[in-house]
């Protein structure tokens, strides 16, 4: 059997392969009242179908002004948790882990959708005010406004409420976006904290109060569920989070209760100068699973059956997640497995599929 197709455990939940789907967003909340729909049961329920072996929902917003534009969607109350419920339940149906990721998009809120425009959304398409560790805009975006020292005092109650909420829908595993600019990457970074309360830099230079907050907060709301984190490795700018920064804050982040971590990059600042091929983000994850020895996946570009086992093959990652190739085929687990394992493919193909896995 091929590594990609060999089961492996994330904290206490076991996931049937290590073919994950990375989290995607939809922007298909109509109603502007971040419940989940038809849609997003079509779309998640199809990967699982397809033999994922994690499924993970799009960034689920913990209040209704953390997230990234009028229409995604939230889990800050319990009518969402009950249409996510249905979601969750599909997703392990079809056998594979149901993960949510928890998300607050800080001052990249607000944005307008990408096939409606660029930029923030103003008021009369649902737009907000946003907000931020400090007060400098991202891009051509808004300002946002620098949150208050006992209002980021908050923000670990509201994550921990929303996964008790995802954990109580049916959802196994939670991950914490920390990442690609949003509020608690903001915190992370030199490049957008330059705070001088207890919320800045530590006596080390690390940024990392928040994130300890947040993590442990969750960890104690849903100490059942497994627990990821995502993390920008680097910011791609001068004088941002580089991966020996990183690797700090994936030890911070085990301490207080982290499982797994999710490796990324960017997003933080229009600056970024991002060197695109495939696999280009591996080496991140590489460089922290040899520093810690913890889990980690990887994500970037991995579009292709032999290239996610080679990586897994070589112990750069635990893990693999995909984002685009899951879109153009939601049965992409399908196909690999039959082309790395052969007669041996059977475990992730739904019975009622199975004519299908030779071509004649």
């Amino acid at each position: 059997m091929s590594l990609l197709f060999a089961p492996v455990q994330v904290g206490g939940v076991e996931a049937r392969n290590r073919a994950w789907v990375s989290p995607m967003c939809q922007y298909s909340c109509e109603r502007q009242d971040g419940i989940p729909g038809q849609w997003h049961l079509e779309h998640l329920a199809s990967f699982a179908r397809g033999g994922a072996g994690l499924v993970m929902t799009e960034a689920a917003a913990v209040e209704p002004i953390g997230r990234i534009s009028p229409q995604d969607t939230g889990i800050w109350n319990d009518e969402q948790a009950e249409a996510w419920a249905v979601i969750a339940e599909r997703i392990r149906a079809h056998g594979a882990v149901a993960a949510m990721q928890l998300a607050h998009a800080g001052r990249k809120a607000s944005a307008r959708r990408p096939w409606s425009g660029h930029g923030t959304a103003p008021a009369d398409e649902g737009g907000w005010q946003s907000v931020a560790a400090g007060a400098d805009a991202f891009g051509r975006f808004s300002a946002p406004r620098a949150l208050e020292s006992d209002e980021v005092a908050q923000l670990p109650s509201l994550f921990a409420a929303a996964a008790r909420r995802a954990v109580d829908a049916g959802f196994e595993a939670i991950e914490l976006h920390a990442a690609h600019g949003y509020l608690l990457h903001q915190f992370l970074s030199p490049l957008t904290n330059q705070r001088d309360d207890e919320w800045g830099a530590d006596a080390g230079g690390l940024r990392v109060e928040l994130l300890r907050q947040v993590v442990a907060a969750v960890r104690a709301a849903a100490p059942e569920a497994a627990l990821m984190v995502r993390l920008s490795a680097s910011d791609w700018v001068d004088g941002g989070i580089e991966v020996d920064r990183t690797i700090e804050h994936v030890r911070v982040a085990a301490e207080a209760g982290a499982d797994w971590f999710d490796l990324s990059s960017g997003g933080l600042d229009p600056r970024q100068e991002i060197p695109l091929g495939p696999g280009y983000q591996v080496h991140f994850a590489r460089e922290v699973r040899a520093a810690t020895g913890l889990p980690v996946n990887a994500v970037g570009l991995i579009d292709e059956p032999a290239h996610a086992e080679q990586l897994l093959a070589e112990g750069d990652a635990d893990a693999v997640m995909l984002a685009r190739a899951w879109l153009r085929n939601p049965h992409w687990a399908l196909a690999a497995e039959a082309e790395l394992d052969g007669e041996a493919a059977a475990s992730v193909w739904p019975d009622q599929y199975t004519r299908a896995r030779q071509h004649r």
